[in-house]
């Protein structure tokens, strides 16, 4: 029986609801729309991590960051870790890579990591792999045209990267601009933009109009290389994983040409929890964010989240719809490629992001640790051609799924033997019949670089999420989060502290332990058995 090929789109920190699939009536999305009417799409997926490395780590691992090592970002996914990208190769799979990666650093300080064969390392608990952890850091590539990944690079065979965001992304996609379209690539970056007096956000560089046109873009650089390949594999009559992975719509918002204004900020939407907020009863984080911008010194030229105005939330919101529909054009004309090629009817498309975005939730903007659902909860869709399509379009609807199933499931429905210590499970079964996912609650683990919010130390916390509650722990907190997603879908009212909870909050910490022990490392096997 012949293998499917398969086609993974992941997009950087997009919130589920910034899709039509699932209900937005603004922003237009009609191929990705189309995949989700023609497949399945999830309504309950969450992150493993709201973070992009480490959620990045587990969707390859398909393991937790407390187990996969790269808790955070700044460190990089242990060159000795399996991979389903790894086990697709060695079962004869085509593999590659063309987009963002961010399994290693790519921008900050170079990788100082602790190994096996550096003495100087020799206090730390654990050491990793020795190998090149520098592939994807900035300055190796602009330094010597002559760098490059070393391959197979986490289990692809060929790389085609874009290291970071906004217009200037560097990687080989920088190097194809500077040699074909060198005077445009001159023209990048915010001292060059185009006038935009209108918009907030271009004071702090949170945005500018690029004069890198659309068809230069990243979106459309990944677009030509995966249908190049798409052309290449087909001739050669080859069998393929493809991972294209798109800088956008992270910010800096830089969409490009049309999609700039192709959404008026004063005709979106906030999230209704802009308006119902209560700020008396927000959790401490969050109270301390809004203080800092009542008091005029909120920090928002930096990529963490702040509490935004009104306005702001507007315009980021309208640039964010502009780089969606950018994306869901180049998707589309992929998808084209694959009819063109005649290898749709055995092609599986898979859509999602690595997290999300406040985007005004909360009145808050950009991302942190703070687990409400736009930042935790993001787009899944499975469009697999083979699949009889016979009503199941709303039997996802109430599985509870993560990242770390992306990985189970790919090697479930091409019939490859899951590797020891893979954490996720195949959500194949729950296509057919929602309840045979054993699943009733998820863990989302964060593990912060930096101290933020008044803390005294870096922020950690963890989150379950159940049916029907978000229970969130901060590490040396006497207070924590709980909301009834049902009765309170905004997650405005906070119930920890409710006495006719009490019972609710026992249970949920500890169904949190005993998720915690199950997520413990499983591998290796032990050498005996009891």
């Amino acid at each position: 029986m012949q293998k499917p090929n398969i086609i993974l789109f992941i997009t950087d920190q997009q919130r589920a609801d910034h899709l039509g699939a699932y209900g937005n009536t603004i922003v237009q999305t009609p191929h990705l729309d189309q995949l989700a009417h023609k497949g399945l799409k999830f309504s309950r997926f969450y992150v493993a991590t709201p973070i992009c490395m480490p959620n990045r780590s587990s969707l390859m691992t398909g393991r937790m960051p407390s187990v996969h090592g790269a808790r955070h970002n700044g460190i990089p996914l242990d060159l000795s870790s399996r991979t389903f990208v790894e086990v697709l190769a060695e079962a004869g799979y085509e593999t590659s890579l063309i987009g963002k990666s961010h399994l290693q650093n790519m921008s900050g300080d170079a990788a100082m990591l602790p190994t096996a064969d550096d003495p100087k390392t020799a206090g730390e608990a654990k050491r990793m792999e020795p190998g090149n952890y520098e592939q994807e850091w900035g300055p190796s590539w602009a330094q010597s045209q002559d760098f490059d990944v070393d391959l197979p690079f986490y289990g692809f065979k060929q790389v085609d990267l874009a290291i970071d965001h906004g217009d200037q992304v560097g990687g080989h996609y920088w190097r194809w601009l500077q040699k074909n379209h060198p005077k445009v690539a001159q023209q990048s970056g915010p001292e060059h933009a185009l006038p935009t007096p209108d918009y907030e956000l271009s004071a702090f560089k949170q945005a500018w109009r690029t004069r890198v046109p659309e068809e230069l873009s990243t979106n459309a650089y990944i677009g030509e290389v995966a249908k190049q390949q798409i052309q290449d594999y087909a001739s050669a009559d080859q069998t393929f994983f493809m991972m294209c992975s798109f800088p956008d719509p992270h910010h800096p918002f830089t969409p490009h040409g049309k999609y700039w204004d192709m959404y008026d900020p004063d005709e979106v939407e906030l999230p209704a929890s802009f308006y119902s907020a209560n700020k008396d009863n927000v959790p401490p984080p969050v109270k301390w964010l809004y203080e800092q911008r009542d008091q005029g010194i909120a920090k928002k030229s930096s990529p963490a989240v702040f509490a935004c105005t009104e306005r702001e939330a507007r315009e980021a919101i309208a640039l964010n719809y502009g780089s969606i529909s950018h994306i869901d054009a180049v998707i589309g004309d992929v998808v084209a490629e694959l009819e063109r090629q005649h290898i749709a009817d055995n092609t599986i498309i898979i859509f999602m992001s690595d997290h999300g975005d406040f985007f005004g939730d909360h009145q808050l903007l950009l991302k942190g640790p703070i687990h409400y659902q736009s930042v935790i909860r993001t787009p899944f869709i499975w469009y697999d051609p083979t699949q009889t399509k016979t009503g199941h379009a709303t039997q996802t609807e109430s599985v509870l799924a993560s990242t770390i199933d992306v990985a189970a499931t790919i090697l479930d429905r091409v019939g490859l033997t899951p590797y020891n210590g893979l954490q996720g499970k195949s959500l194949l079964s729950a296509m057919e019949e929602p309840d045979s996912l054993a699943r009733d609650f998820l863990v989302i683990e964060e593990e912060g670089q930096r101290t933020m919010f008044g803390f005294k130390q870096r922020v950690r916390m963890r989150t379950l999420v159940s049916q029907r509650y978000r229970l969130s722990l901060y590490e040396g907190a006497d207070w924590g989060e709980l909301y009834d997603l049902e009765q309170d879908s905004e997650e405005v009212v906070n119930l920890w502290d409710h006495p006719e909870y009490l019972d609710t909050k026992n249970q949920l910490l500890k169904a949190l332990v005993q998720s915690m022990i199950g997520y413990s490392e499983t591998s290796p096997y032990p050498t005996a058995l009891a």
